[in-house]
């Protein structure tokens, strides 16, 4: 397929975390449960949907420290600041490293004491020296209250003199896995996993660390920091790698490259989906060909728009969850899981537009390629159809609509092949002696057997645009 290079210059955007919210504000589609819903007005009626995401993102730390009924169709950063990017510059999570670790590297020092025969206690030379005095906690970084940290980033503890090798390691509230080592003056733990988003991470510090010479850390200290959202340029990345968008995304090399290649030592994490769920490559997103451009302008990787907001449904329906949009942390856990193991949409892109010019129409795109066109009817002047552009969220292979006319007479009629996308506002078949032009409350109607050739391409998340 021809591919046209429409090339966006990304940056970073983290989103909060707190299950639908910033990608698609707070409009929500309605609610799927129960049958019926009338043209134009009340939302119909659905099956109940049940959450049954897969994927996990918090494991245990080993370091210590569509269809309805029917059938479906076919670390961190200083104080303060937010987490580093990774741009193709020297990543600030590999010199934060540098600079916070000490390099000087000691041996652990063993002493013992011995009791004399007056019963007093005299050190043995021999095996070391006597400890001496106390060390300080000098910084912890990410420091104390640290909001936005990037979860995949190390931890690194720094004290006023070369730590043991050997001595007490801190507590990590919660745990993930990873290790602690000491380097030079610092205890650092360096996770195999990353935190999960926006999560508060307690750090306790032991009395009783020491230094190489036997010195003792006198005093406990606990501090904590809170991890960022995941980025919505990582949710675009993935669901684009994933086949859930009509583009491709290329990450970017070079110089990046050699970062990452350095960040494989000192920040494995990073490199995990869970990582760039955090912090995203740059690069380029290239539409697929065969779309109207009223679709691309649609669409920004670093803005809320419904092109996101349809594939996250999209997934959703593929992984048995509720079918709302929502950017739920079941939501993230199957999607990185999904990452992981390479899966791809099976249902492949739609969309679809509804021409109210003369004659009215329904045409519909499917993996870039013109699928089909026919007449249609859409919404009289006192019950239009809506211009904009909806996702499917519900589907049903036969229902009955109710609801009030003009005239305040009430109907409940027998409809087929339904796929809803706005409100009561459906593509659906319902017998008219002819179709292209205005008859119904508001759904788009088609003829019986376009009707059964639509309801395939029209998967949950499949955007429909109302158009003139």
């Amino acid at each position: 397929m021809v591919r046209t290079e429409s090339t966006w210059r990304l940056c970073r955007l983290v989103m909060p975390w707190d299950g639908g919210f910033g990608v698609f504000g707070v409009k929500q589609p309605g609610n799927q449960s129960g049958v019926g819903g009338p043209e134009g007005g009340d939302n119909p009626g659905g099956p109940a949907r049940t959450n049954a995401g897969s994927g996990s993102s918090g494991e245990p730390n080993t370091g210590g420290g569509p269809g309805g009924p029917g059938g479906r169709p076919p670390g961190g950063p200083p104080a303060g600041t937010a987490a580093p990017s990774r741009s193709g510059r020297p990543n600030a999570k590999v010199l934060l490293i540098g600079t916070a670790i000490v390099a000087v590297v000691a041996a652990g020092a063993a002493y013992a004491v011995t009791q004399s025969g007056h019963g007093k206690s005299s050190p043995r030379a021999s095996n070391g020296p006597v400890p001496i005095g106390h060390i300080r906690l000098t910084s912890v970084t990410p420091a104390n209250r640290t909001r936005n940290v990037d979860g995949a980033y190390p931890i690194v503890i720094n004290f006023s003199a070369p730590v043991a090798a050997n001595s007490p390691k801190p507590r990590l509230n919660p745990q993930v896995p990873g290790y602690w080592s000491a380097e030079g003056n610092s205890l650092v733990f360096t996770p195999a996993t990353p935190f999960g988003p926006s999560t508060r991470v307690t750090v306790d510090i032991p009395a009783g660390i020491r230094s190489a010479t036997g010195a003792l850390l006198s005093a406990p200290a606990t501090q904590h920091f809170t991890t960022s959202g995941y980025s919505q340029l990582a949710l675009a990345e993935m669901l684009t790698d994933q086949g859930y968008l009509p583009m491709t995304f290329a990450p970017a090399y070079g110089g990046a490259a050699r970062v990452s290649a350095a960040m494989a030592q000192s920040a494995p994490a990073s490199l995990t989906a869970a990582g760039v769920a955090y912090d995203p490559p740059l690069g380029t997103f290239n539409f697929d060909s065969g779309y109207p451009s009223m679709l691309r302008r649609m669409w920004n990787p670093n803005q809320p728009n419904v092109l996101l907001r349809g594939a996250v449904m999209a997934f959703e329906s593929e992984h048995n969850m509720t079918v709302d949009g929502s950017l739920t942390p079941q939501f993230w856990r199957a999607l990185i899981l999904a990452q992981q193991s390479g899966e791809q949409n099976t249902n492949g892109y739609t969309y679809a537009v509804a021409n109210k010019g003369s004659p009215e129409t329904l045409t519909i795109y499917h993996n870039g390629h013109f699928a089909m066109r026919t007449l249609a009817n859409t919404g009289i002047p006192s019950a239009p159809t809506v211009n904009g552009t909806f996702p499917v969220y519900a589907k049903y292979r036969f229902t009955i609509m109710s609801g009030t006319n003009p005239d305040g007479s009430h109907y409940s009629d027998p409809v087929q092949w339904v796929s809803y996308f706005n409100g009561g506002d459906a593509v659906h078949y319902f017998a008219r002696p002819g179709y292209g032009y205005q008859q119904s409350l508001g759904c788009v109607e088609l003829p019986y057997n376009d009707a059964v050739r639509a309801y395939p391409y029209l998967t949950y998340g499949s955007l429909v645009t109302v158009d003139g």
